[in-house]
């Protein structure tokens, strides 16, 4: 609810999961364990970038607009591989 009202979210948004610590969802346990995008979750607005085989191509910050020039590049540039 709080991405809706306070950010103007439209997509569809999962349950609130653990992206960090004890409890961590499955999900994010492979992505921060990735070789070569993996570390450590700052916050759980994370971008990661997954192919249609789910290997990761990209990570951005929580601070990066996912409509920014540079995620559109990295995606670009990533579906020009099919």
């Amino acid at each position: 609810m709080f991405c809706k009202v306070n950010k103007g979210v439209t997509f569809p948004l999962f349950s609130k999961i653990n992206v960090k610590g004890q409890n961590i969802h499955p999900i994010y346990d492979i992505l921060v364990k990735d070789e070569k995008y993996g570390g450590k979750i700052r916050w759980n607005f994370s971008k990661f970038l997954l192919d249609g085989t789910g290997h990761v191509f990209g990570r951005f910050s929580p601070f990066t607009n996912p409509n920014s020039k540079k995620v559109r590049k990295k995606i670009e540039a990533e579906l020009s591989k099919l």
